[in-house]
C-alpha cells in the first residue's frame, strides 16, 4: 500500500485537531479542517445582525479554534504562510468534501457515542480505500468501528498524536481487529518519514503505551510525595534535567498539560484495568481530589501546583502549593547532597548508578521510584506491547525522557534493578527471570553500529527495526573514530564521508573544536571525499565559548584574542573553500558561532526544529567568525535581484542588529541564513545525519569543484554608513536602544557598509573579515561589553546596559 497523501481531513478543531491540522500543513499537505455548526448566535453576531444561516456563523467554531491555535506560543506552524494550506468548513455544509481526501482523522470529544455518530457521517461520504483514523487517547478501537462496513474497518485504526503535535514525536498506531496489515505498515513509514515522528505500534489496551506508563509514573510519584514528606520544589528538582527529563519536570508539566487531562486518563486506567497489579495506584490521592474540587487545574485555570501573582512592588512572583496545608507560599530552594555528586557527570545515563546510591532522601526517592517503574514496565509486556524497545521509544518520544525505563535499568545494572524491585515489595515479570537465567545482563547491546534488543518471544537479541535509515553516533563513535581531541570526535560515516561531532559543553566552539574542524578537513581532503559537521546532542551549538573571550579581554590579552578570532575566521573560510564539499547539519539551538559555521558550509541540511541566528549583540559584540562578512556578502548577491540596494542591506543588517533567531528552519530562509535552492530541511531529526551524508556523497560524486575566493562583494560605503548612523542616532534619542547598543550597531554598520568608502565599490572577503575582526576586538575592550558577557555567563540571559 503506497497511497500518496495529498490532502487530509481533520474532524474536530479543538487544541489537538487544530494542532494536527497545522502539522500536516507544515509538511506541505492540504488540510480540510471541520467542526460542528453553532446552535446559537454569540453576542458579537447578534450585534452585527447575523443569522444562523450565515457562513461566517456556521464556520465560527472551526475558524476561531484555528485562529487561536495559530496565535498560541509556541507556534504549531513552521511558518505563518503555511496556514494557507488549511481550509475550514463545518460538518453539515462541507462533509461531502471528504470524498476528495486521502486520509480522514477524527479528533472529536472522547465519548464513544459521539465518535460513532461521526464515523457514520464519514462513511456516507468517504470513497472506498480512504484511510480513517481516530486520535483517541484510550477508547478501544474495536468499539469505535462497530457497525461500519468491511472496507471502513480494514482501513481504520487509531493514530494517537501527543500534544503539541508539532513538538512531541510520539505517534502511537493502534490496529483495530480488522485493520489491514499494509495500512499499519504505511502509517508506520509515513509517521517516520513524512511527519517526523517516532511511530510505535501499540496494542488496543487502555491508554495504550505512552500514557499507561507515563500516568503510572506520575501517580506513583503522587502517592510517594506525602509518604516521604517531599515538597513540590523537591520533586521537580529530582525529576527534571538531572535524570534527562524536561525542565518542567513533574508538577510544572502537570500544570501545563492540565490536571483535568491527567485525572481523566488516570480514571480511565483505574476503571478499565482491574487486573493491573498496581490498580490501587491509579486511585487519586486526597490532595489531587482537592485540587480538582477547587478547579486548580494548572495554567488553564490560573493556578495549580504553582501560581503566578503580582507582588506589592509590582513584580511577578511564582508561588508554590504546600501539599500539607494546601495553601500557596513562596518558593523554597531544593537541594540534595546526592545531586551534588552528579554535577561533574555530563552524560545523564552515567548518573543513575550514583543517584540510586545516595544516602539522603534523594537516594531513597530514586530507589523507590525506579524499583516501582522497573517492575511495572516488565509486567506490561506482552499486555501493551510485545517488544520492550517500544516502551522506551514511547516514553522518550511522548514524555521527553532522554532514556526509557529499560535503558535506565541497563545503566543501573540488571541485578541492582532486581534488588530495587524486591525492596519495594514488587514482583518482576517471569520473562525477566528467564532472561537472567539464560545468562543475559543487558536489555540492549550494540553490534556493528546497530542496536539490538532482547526479543522476549524469540528469547534472543534482535536488531531494532527501522534504524537502517539512521546514523546513530553513539553506536559508531568508538569503532569509527578517526580523530579525537577534547572538543570533537571525527567519525568515518562510510562511503568516503567524515563527520565532525562537537563534544564540548553545550557544543560551544573553542580552540579544541576549531582545531578538530581543521583536522577533519585535512583528513577529508587527503583520504576522503566529503565532510559533514553534525551531532546528536540537544543543540547543534550555542555559539563560541564566551568564557574564553571574557578571560582574554579581562586580562587584556588582545594579541591572543586577535589570534583566536583570526583562527575562527580562517576555519570558517576553510569550510567554504576546501577542496571537498562540506555539509552543516544544524538542529535545536544553532546560535552565534554555530550559525556562522553553517553559513560557510556548501550546504545546510537542517532539522525542521532548528532555532538559528546571529545573537552576538546580546553579549555586546558583533559576529566575529565571518557572520558579519557573510551577511554583507549575501546582501551584495541580493542587489542583483532588487533595485533598492540600501533596503536590501538594511534587512541583513537588522538580522544581526536585532539578534533575530528563527523559530523553525523554514523561518531561517526569511532571515537569509538558509538559501532556497541550496539548503534543505529534514522533518525527522533521526534521519538528519543520514540525509546530510547522502547530500555530501552526491556533491562529491557529481564532480565537486573547489570554489574560488570572492572578490566581487559590492559594498555601498558612505551612502549606507550614513543611513545606518542616522538610524542608530534616532533609535538612541527615542530611548529604544542604549548608548552601548548604538556603539555596537555603529560598528556593525561600518563593517557591512565596507567602511567609509566614498562610493560603492567591489571588495574581497578578506577585506570585510579584517573590518569585522577589528570591530569585534574594539568592542571587547568596552567595559559594558564585559559586563554583558559576565552577566550572560552567570545567568544565561542577555543584559541591556
Amino acid at each position: 500500500m503506497k497511497p500518496h497523501i495529498k490532502k487530509v481531513a481533520v474532524v474536530g478543531s479543538g487544541i489537538m485537531g487544530s494542532g494536527i491540522a497545522c502539522h500536516f500543513a507544515n509538511i506541505g499537505v492540504q488540510v480540510l479542517l471541520l467542526d460542528i455548526v453553532p446552535r446559537e448566535l454569540d453576542e458579537n453576531e447578534k450585534a452585527k445582525g447575523l443569522s444562523l444561516d450565515d457562513k461566517v456563523v456556521r464556520n465560527r467554531i472551526v475558524n476561531s479554534s484555528l485562529t487561536k491555535a495559530l496565535k498560541s506560543n509556541p507556534s504549531p506552524i513552521y511558518h505563518k504562510k503555511f496556514a494557507s494550506r488549511i481550509s475550514t468548513g463545518n460538518l453539515e455544509d462541507d462533509i461531502s468534501k471528504i470524498a476528495g481526501v486521502d486520509w480522514i482523522i477524527e479528533v472529536v470529544v472522547e465519548r464513544l457515542d459521539i465518535k460513532q455518530q461521526v464515523f457514520a457521517r464519514i462513511e456516507e461520504h468517504r470513497k472506498p480505500g480512504t484511510l480513517v483514523t481516530s486520535n483517541t487517547s484510550g477508547i478501544p478501537i474495536a468499539f469505535m468501528n462497530e457497525g461500519r462496513t468491511a472496507d471502513f474497518q480494514e482501513h481504520f485504526c487509531g493514530t494517537h498524536f501527543f500534544n503539541p503535535p508539532r513538538y512531541l514525536k510520539l505517534f502511537e498506531i493502534i490496529p483495530g481487529p480488522n485493520t489491514k496489515p499494509e495500512v499499519i505498515d504505511f502509517l508506520n513509514e509515513y509517521g517516520d518519514k513524512f511527519l517526523g515522528k517516532t511511530p510505535v505500534i501499540a496494542k488496543d489496551t487502555p491508554a495504550f503505551i505512552g500514557n499507561r506508563i507515563g500516568i503510572f509514573s506520575i501517580q506513583s510519584l503522587f502517592h510517594m510525595v506525602q509518604e516521604m514528606g517531599l515538597t513540590v520544589e523537591e520533586v521537580d528538582k529530582l525529576t527534571g534535567p538531572v535524570i534527562g527529563r524536561p525542565k518542567s519536570a513533574t508538577f510544572r508539566t502537570v500544570d501545563v498539560v492540565g490536571l483535568d487531562t491527567l485525572v481523566h486518563v488516570a480514571n480511565g486506567i483505574y476503571d478499565n484495568c482491574k487486573e493491573d497489579e498496581r490498580h490501587e495506584l491509579f486511585e487519586l490521592p486526597g490532595f489531587i481530589q482537592t485540587l480538582v474540587e477547587n478547579k486548580w487545574l494548572g495554567s488553564k485555570s490560573g493556578q495549580g501546583f504553582y501560581k503566578k501573582v503580582k507582588a506589592k512592588n509590582g513584580k511577578s512572583e511564582i508561588l508554590t502549593l504546600d501539599l500539607d496545608s494546601m495553601d500557596y507560599r513562596s518558593k523554597k530552594r531544593a537541594s540534595f547532597a546526592t545531586l551534588e555528586l552528579t554535577k561533574n557527570i555530563e552524560n545523564v545515563i552515567d548518573r543513575f548508578p550514583v543517584l540510586i546510591s545516595g544516602k539522603d532522601k534523594a537516594g531513597e526517592f530514586y530507589r523507590k521510584s525506579f524499583g516501582a517503574l522497573f517492575a511495572y514496565v516488565s509486567n506490561r509486556i506482552p499486555e501493551i506491547a510485545d517488544d520492550l524497545y517500544k516502551i522506551d521509544d514511547a516514553m522518550k518520544a511522548g514524555f521527553g525522557w532522554e532514556h526509557g525505563p529499560f535503558q535506565i535499568w541497563d545503566a543501573i545494572g540488571l541485578e541492582k534493578g532486581l534488588e530495587l524491585i524486591e525492596a519495594e515489595g514488587q514482583h518482576v515479570a517471569s520473562w525477566v527471570t528467564k532472561f537472567k537465567d539464560a545468562g543475559h545482563s543487558s536489555f540492549y547491546t550494540v553490534k556493528d553500529g546497530a542496536t539490538y534488543f532482547y526479543d522476549i518471544g524469540k528469547s534472543a537479541m534482535e536488531k531494532v527495526p527501522g534504524q537502517d535509515a539512521f546514523i546513530i553516533l553513539n553506536n559508531i563513535r568508538a569503532s569509527k573514530e578517526v580523530f579525537k581531541n577534547r572538543g570533537v570526535v571525527v567519525e568515518d560515516l562510510g562511503d568516503g564521508v567524515l563527520n565532525v561531532e562537537f563534544r564540548s559543553k553545550m557544543n560551544t566552539i573553542d580552540g579544541d573544536v576549531l582545531a578538530g574542524l581543521n583536522k577533519g578537513i585535512d583528513l577529508a581532503e587527503k583520504d576522503f571525499q566529503a565532510l559533514v559537521v553534525g551531532n546528536q546532542a540537544a543543540n547543534f551549538s550555542v555559539g563560541a565559548n564566551i568564557g574564553m573571550i571574557f578571560m582574554m579581554a579581562v586580562e587584556q590579552e588582545y594579541d591572543e584574542l586577535n589570534m583566536a578570532v583570526k583562527m575562527f575566521q580562517d576555519t570558517m573560510m576553510r569550510m567554504r573553500y576546501s577542496s571537498i564539499p562540506t555539509i552543516s547539519a544544524p538542529h535545536g539551538m544553532c546560535l552565534g558561532g554555530g550559525c556562522e559555521l553553517s553559513l560557510h558550509a556548501d550546504k545546510i541540511v537542517a532539522a525542521s526544529e532548528t532555532y538559528i541566528g546571529l545573537v552576538e549583540f546580546g553579549v555586546g559584540v558583533i559576529p566575529g567568525g565571518g557572520g558579519s562578512k557573510e551577511m554583507a556578502l549575501r546582501a551584495s548577491d541580493s542587489f542583483r535581484k532588487n533595485d533598492v540596494e540600501l533596503n536590501v542591506l538594511q534587512e541583513y543588517f537588522l538580522t544581526i542588529g536585532m539578534a533575530k533567531v528563527s523559530t523553525s528552519a523554514y523561518e531561517a530562509f526569511d532571515l537569509g541564513i538558509l538559501e532556497k535552492g541550496k539548503d534543505v530541511i529534514v522533518v525527522n531529526k533521526d534521519r538528519q545525519l543520514a540525509t546530510a551524508k547522502a547530500y555530501a556523497k552526491i556533491l562529491a560524486e557529481t564532480g565537486y569543484s573547489q570554489p574560488l575566493p570572492r572578490s566581487d562583494v559590492k559594498v555601498l560605503g558612505k551612502q549606507a554608513l550614513g543611513m545606518f548612523l542616522v538610524g542608530t542616532d534616532s533609535m538612541e534619542a527615542a530611548h529604544y536602544i542604549s548608548e552601548h547598543d548604538k556603539k555596537i550597531a555603529d560598528k556593525l554598520a561600518y563593517v557591512m557598509a565596507g567602511g567609509d568608502l566614498s562610493e560603492a565599490s567591489y571588495v574581497n572577503e578578506q577585506y570585510l573579515l579584517d573590518l569585522e575582526r577589528e570591530a569585534f576586538l574594539s568592542l571587547c575592550t568596552e567595559r559594558k561589553t564585559l559586563e554583558r558577557i559576565q552577566h550572560m555567563l552567570k545567568t544565561g540571559k542577555p543584559l541591556r546596559n
